[in-house]
């Protein structure tokens, strides 16, 4: 980014993914905390295709709002890259790899750690039972916010699951696989980390204790309670276990910028890492700035913190 005093800044937005509104809700909401500051000159983006055609000249660097599909994959950081344009969050390489749970998984697997059991169904793939009994989880492994992940309590549930798992798979012009990962029992907690530091973590507890699409967007009864407030002695050592496996879970994917690490606690107080999202999202039910303004920063200064780290990869 160049040092004038107004650094003009693209917010992209929207995109053709199964996540398009809550990008668009993202979008708006950084592009306001931006301008409020008074230090950029903030341009909105709203993309309705895969391509950054619609990104003016001159642009200093670019704030990626969009969560899902190309936004998340590799695609729009690749196409940065070309143009020179520095950005936030990770690049290409490890967009794709965090965007492909199954990529994701054999990372974490190589580097030791923690996640949770799991397989790999290929289209034609034959299963008609968990090999993990039940409750199991089946996802489409290359799909963001909950969208295409299921909770299976029997053969019925799991076979339907595993069906449009592929299914979403394959209409995103994958391979149409599904995976299947061992249902942890416990406590689901996230910590989102900034340029290689962790923020404070944050417990999920939602209605039913499954955290899902609804739970994620649509539902005011999920909540959302810091381990350090607990004042649970047992807790102030799990947010720091979290934040050591989040960041060896970031260092494991080749992150950069931000990321937010999702993990289950088992009754042990062991920690699991399900996945890393290297778009998180910036609505009101968001988790990321949630966790940043804990720290004492405002929400326009999470995304400033976020921006200051915007980078790009010479091709």
């Amino acid at each position: 980014m160049n040092n004038d005093s107004k650094k003009r800044v693209a917010v992209l937005m929207g995109g053709v993914s199964n996540e398009r509104e809550v990008s668009l809700v993202s979008g708006a909401n950084v592009s306001k905390a931006l301008k409020s500051t008074g230090k950029y000159d903030v341009v909105d983006v709203v993309l309705d295709s895969e391509d950054i055609s619609a990104v003016p000249q001159g642009i200093d660097a670019a704030y990626i709002a969009l969560h899902g599909g190309w936004g998340e994959d590799g695609g729009v950081q690749e196409a940065l890259d070309r143009l020179g344009i520095p950005y936030t969050g990770p690049g290409a390489e490890c967009s794709r790899r965090a965007m492909d749970k199954i990529a994701t998984k054999r990372a974490l697997d190589a580097a030791g750690v923690p996640t949770a059991e799991w397989i790999a169904l290929g289209r034609d793939d034959v299963m008609t039972a968990s090999p993990f009994g039940y409750p199991v989880v089946v996802k489409a492994p290359r799909d963001g916010s909950s969208v295409g992940v299921y909770k299976c309590m029997d053969d019925a549930q799991f076979a339907k699951a595993v069906e449009d798992a592929r299914r979403i798979d394959a209409a995103a012009g994958n391979a149409g696989e599904a995976i299947v990962e061992r249902y942890v029992d416990g406590r689901e907690t996230t910590v989102g980390v900034i340029d290689g530091e962790a923020l404070p973590a944050i417990e999920i507890v939602a209605k039913g204790g499954w955290y899902g699409y609804d739970e994620k967007y649509n539902s005011d009864e999920t909540r959302y309670p810091f381990l350090s407030d607990s004042g649970n002695a047992s807790d102030a050592a799990l947010e720091e276990t979290l934040k050591k496996v989040a960041l060896a879970a970031y260092d494991a994917l080749g992150c950069r910028g931000v990321a937010r690490a999702d993990f289950r606690v088992d009754g042990e107080g062991r920690p699991f890492v399900l996945e890393l999202n290297t778009s998180p999202g910036f609505t009101s039910h968001s988790l990321v700035p949630k966790a940043g303004m804990k720290t004492g920063l405002t929400f326009a200064e999470v995304c400033e913190r976020i921006l200051s780290a915007a980078t790009f990869d010479r091709r």
